[in-house]
């Protein structure tokens, strides 16, 4: 029987994140490189690792996140390997090195602490959503784990004049340095039986590129605040 399970084991470690299979992320970690990861993601971990749901600096810089579960992150620390995972989700792994990310927070699965973040509305979009949405923006020199309920679309807007238009209950994430607009395309009289996705759409324009899963559950929709 071991024999048959061998396949089912972790690679060696090469890097400070990395998948295991599409579903599962593997983070290494080291005393003095703490991550901040959704809380209850955790399904396995391997040496000494401790959490804290819901520091302070979590509390003070997602303020503007918190339902009434409060903000879903919690700090993990210490060394060895920690498995993560959500719900059978799709794990995408992106090293930032430099560069930044906007994430809608349902798809957020974990970030290196050091990472500069913060909890940002989405410009331009007010007077469609009625209350305007928000989204999580992170930079830096680290490692992000983001999820994706299936295999993601990456579509690059290539910096044209042409627009990418997305269905704001299937975006994942996308680069910050784009120009964002809603557009509504139907009547709401038009959506008996389906939801207002179709209604209002997310239109990016610029140079990067925009992250889109293969669902439109309204679970997963950016956070909507007053």
């Amino acid at each position: 029987m071991n024999q048959q399970l061998a396949g089912f084991a972790p690679a060696p470690v090469a890097a400070r994140m990395e998948n295991h299979g599409n579903h599962m992320l593997k983070v290494a970690m080291q005393t003095g490189n703490d991550l901040l990861a959704r809380v209850g993601s955790m399904v396995a971990y391997e040496g000494f690792v401790q959490y804290e749901p819901n520091p302070p600096a979590v509390r003070q810089i997602a303020k503007d996140w918190m339902t009434g579960e409060g903000a879903p992150l919690m700090k993990c620390s210490g060394d060895g390997l920690l498995y993560l995972s959500d719900y059978g989700a799709n794990v995408v792994v992106i090293n930032l090195n430099g560069d930044a990310i906007s994430v809608n927070a349902t798809n957020l699965l974990a970030f290196d602490a050091h990472l500069t973040w913060g909890v940002e509305r989405v410009k331009g979009l007010a007077k469609f959503a009625g209350q305007g949405l928000w989204n999580t923006k992170i930079s830096g020199q680290g490692w992000v784990a983001l999820t994706s309920r299936g295999k993601p679309l990456v579509v690059d807007c290539g910096g044209g004049e042409d627009e990418t238009y997305v269905d704001p209950d299937a975006l994942v994430a996308w680069s910050p340095n784009l120009k964002v607009k809603g557009k509504r395309s139907f009547k709401a009289q038009s959506l008996i039986g389906r939801g207002s996705g179709e209604a209002f759409q997310m239109a990016f324009s610029g140079q990067g590129i925009v992250v889109v899963q293969p669902s439109e559950d309204s679970t997963d929709r950016l956070r909507v605040r007053g």
